[in-house]
């Protein structure tokens, strides 16, 4: 993971509508970034459903919300639709941004070692330092562990 206090790497990627999404364009802002393995699946489901449920809460103190998958904006706009997601989702087919943040890697499951998208969240303040980093996440209650 990414150090608490280092410059958050700048990206750039598509979201779920096409639009370009810079690091940059959150200069002055706080920024809740995270990094799931899939649209829909259950674990990824419950994550983005607690953020949902919580977002006027992240608004209210000052951050927007944005996550990041190798799901294509196919994809990313069947998830948003269905469970009414009120942020963006940026498609990274190519690990770019995954691998900046360093959420691409080896993940262990029932004993096999694959490459995958490792469940990571960083908290970035208004001049695009790291605040936060969480490995281990809580799925059904990330808010509190991102707003402790």
């Amino acid at each position: 993971m990414l150090s608490i206090g280092t410059k958050a790497p700048a990206f750039e990627g598509q979201d779920e509508n096409g639009n370009t999404v810079r690091l940059s364009d959150f200069a002055g802002k706080k920024l809740v970034l995270y990094f799931y393995p899939k649209d829909s699946t259950p674990g990824c489901t419950a994550e983005a459903c607690d953020l949902r449920d919580n977002y006027e809460r992240f608004l209210a103190l000052g951050y927007q919300v944005l996550g990041v998958s190798k799901d294509s904006a196919a994809s990313h706009q069947r998830f948003i639709a269905k469970y009414e997601l009120p942020f963006h989702l940026i498609s990274d087919p190519d690990c770019t941004i995954l691998k900046a943040y360093e959420a691409w890697g080896v993940k262990k499951m029932y004993g096999r070692e694959t490459m995958g998208t490792l469940r990571t969240t960083y908290v970035i303040d208004e001049q695009g330092i790291i605040v936060d980093a969480i490995g281990k996440v809580n799925t059904k209650a990330h808010t509190v562990q991102i707003l402790k």
